[in-house]
């Protein structure tokens, strides 16, 4: 396949490595400071599933450079998304589809909205990454699953050639019949994760000492769930416990790419995630305590800092 990765932060560069490293052709488009980074520092992968160098990072600066596209992944910051609806244009009318994997679920309806329904395809990543000083991507986790699936009955092909591409790689992807659950459900535990380790400041198992504290997350998680249900996605109890479970079993340093953000001074998506759930309750007049707290209490470090 020919891989356009929009946005070559941590996710997108990692993915992106991946898929080159199983011998498919991938261009970063990317801004000129990223680009200057990859052109002086290459891209390496420090990772616990194995590292790798990239031998030569293909780089674009306009999606003018590029020539007939099969699919964009798309791994901008959710505050960066309407800054690509542009390129994503040029690059749609080149033939390719995209796939999203930002956090949440409101830029689904802009971008099917901006590109139309059939070109963009539902997914998401579990994955811990950052990148380091030089634009290496550090993974830290022993995860990195991506799980995508049609939005649209004129997807299944380009679903399973997407199917295909993550199986000769070395990622865990997962085709979904429902991907608007698995959407749903990564926003449920992301919104806890980000939460509470953003507002505390500190890793997941900092807070899980506090029993006082570490509950907040499941409150949340229950919340989400309930916004979930009045938006006819059935998120269950069950779902919240491994949710919970997961946040549970979590190595003592682990945190949330939120709290890494706010660690580095950099932009949250605060308004994105929690913001977001904020405006899909409001649709049904439906009061999210726990949520509307930790938006809040996280407001204040939104954007860059001094």
């Amino acid at each position: 396949m020919k891989i356009v990765v929009l946005g070559a932060g941590a996710l997108g560069a990692y993915y992106g490595a991946r898929w080159e490293e199983a011998g498919h052709e991938v261009i970063n488009l990317v801004r000129e400071g990223r680009a200057d980074q990859l052109r002086t520092h290459g891209l390496t992968l420090h990772s616990k599933m194995g590292n790798y160098e990239t031998p030569n990072v293909t780089i674009a600066e306009s999606p003018e450079e590029i020539q007939e596209p099969d699919l964009v992944f798309l791994s901008v910051k959710g505050y960066h998304l309407r800054g690509t609806i542009p390129w994503l244009k040029e690059l749609v009318q080149k033939g390719a589809k995209v796939l999203p994997v930002l956090n949440g679920v409101e830029h689904l309806p802009i971008l099917q909205k901006e590109l139309g329904e059939e070109a963009v395809i539902g997914g998401l990543a579990y994955i811990i990454a950052t990148l380091d000083e030089s634009g290496h991507v550090q993974h830290t986790s022993t995860f990195h699953d991506l799980v995508f699936g049609p939005l649209h009955p004129s997807q299944q092909q380009i679903c399973e050639e997407i199917g295909i591409a993550c199986n000769q790689a070395n990622m865990d992807g997962k085709q979904s019949a429902n991907i608007l659950e698995e959407i749903w459900n990564k926003y449920m535990f992301i919104t806890a994760f980000s939460g509470i380790t953003t507002a505390t400041n500190l890793p997941i198992g900092d807070v899980r000492q506090y029993p006082e504290t570490f509950i907040i997350s499941k409150e949340i998680l229950q919340e989400m769930k309930t916004l979930a249900n009045v938006h006819n996605i059935h998120l269950t109890d069950e779902q919240v416990e491994n949710a919970f479970e997961k946040l549970n079993g979590f190595d003592h340093e682990m945190t949330s790419s939120m709290h890494q953000d706010r660690r580095k001074g950099l932009p949250l998506e605060v308004e994105h995630l929690h913001g977001g759930a904020l405006r899909l309750a409001e649709e049904h007049a439906l009061a999210l305590p726990y949520i509307q707290t930790i938006h809040a209490m996280i407001k204040p470090f939104e954007s860059y800092q001094k």
